[in-house]
């Protein structure tokens, strides 16, 4: 059954899934190497050349992240802030090395709503984490790391997921965990025996495909399209829903925040209305964190004007 209140967009993708990738697995083998071998303080300022680069050689990325700010920071944002936001991006990119190989003590990670996982867990079906580009999603190994025996899986589109894949075997063969790609005939059965199984199951939910069901919500000041499918998938298989969002505080220092949005496991009442609210609550959330942190936020694409494109109601 289809929610009246998404609407699809145009048969093509948003601009983001239209640009090729900068990075390649070369320099992620390389930058991996000098981390691991030469510390994180060396990897760091190469960082700051890779920012340069980024704002000389990117305008487009340039100009997405100056539209943000200036909706985050509700002002006029300058070339220091650009800088810090580029830097905020690579800097997580840059730990992701050493938190994919279980590094864990060098960093100071503070887990804020760790009862509230605690709470949904405890029967042993699984649970959702729904996240964003935002921060960085592997600090959550932190919690791992204190509960022995929690695992987790993240589910994505099939592209995304074979780019996930080889970016991780880059950076830490054998370490990446579980990714389950979503469009094969199999996924939702992957999917429920991993919940099954009591993983953690993680998704993102703040970019869509062109012909994937969306709903349009107020974000920063401006109407944008956020997905309904994983909402839709935490609701078809009947369990709870937490926001998760790892925070980079600068330095070292994270903080991993979960919070309750949903708890489809009864599969009564409305279930439209059930999912409009969660993510209505979602969006809220994700609003206030890109306004207390606003350098934490990784969308480097036109977030409104990709929106903008969609039209037609879903059928």
């Amino acid at each position: 059954m289809n929610d009246p209140s998404s609407q699809r967009g145009p048969a093509t993708a948003p601009h983001w899934a239209d640009r090729p990738e900068r990075s390649n697995l070369f320099f992620l083998r390389i930058m991996a190497w000098i981390s691991l071998r030469l510390g994180r303080r060396a990897g760091r300022l190469i960082l700051h050349l890779i920012v340069i680069y980024f704002l000389l050689f990117a305008p487009s990325a340039h100009r997405a992240s100056r539209n943000y700010l200036r909706r985050a920071l509700e002002r006029a944002p300058g070339l220091s802030d650009c800088y810090r936001h580029f830097f905020r991006f690579a800097a997580t990119i840059h730990d992701r090395v050493y938190l994919l190989n279980g590094e864990f003590g060098r960093f100071d990670i503070r887990i804020v709503g760790e009862e509230v996982m605690e709470q949904v867990l405890a029967d042993g079906r699984g649970a959702f984490l729904l996240g964003a580009h935002f921060g960085s999603f592997e600090v959550l190994r932190a919690v791992a790391r204190q509960r022995p025996g929690l695992e987790s899986a993240m589910v994505m589109y099939e592209e995304n997921a074979r780019k996930i894949n080889a970016m991780l075997a880059a950076i830490a063969p054998g370490r990446g965990g579980e990714v389950i790609p979503l469009g094969r005939l199999d996924s939702m059965l992957r999917l429920r025996e991993a919940l099954d199984r009591g993983k953690i199951v993680g998704m993102l939910g703040d970019r869509t495909l062109g012909s994937e069901p969306a709903r349009p919500l107020s974000f920063l000041g401006e109407t944008a399209y956020f997905p309904t499918g994983p909402l839709r998938m935490a609701a078809l298989l009947k369990r709870p829903v937490l926001l998760m969002a790892g925070i980079h505080l600068g330095g070292n220092r994270y903080e991993l925040h979960f919070e309750r949005l949903e708890d489809f496991s009864d599969g009564s009442g409305d279930r439209s209305e059930a999912l409009a609210d969660a993510l209505r609550r979602y969006v809220e959330r994700l609003e206030g964190l890109c306004r207390t942190y606003p350098y934490n936020w990784f969308n480097f694409f036109d977030f409104w004007a990709a929106g903008q494109a969609r039209t037609g109601r879903a059928g």
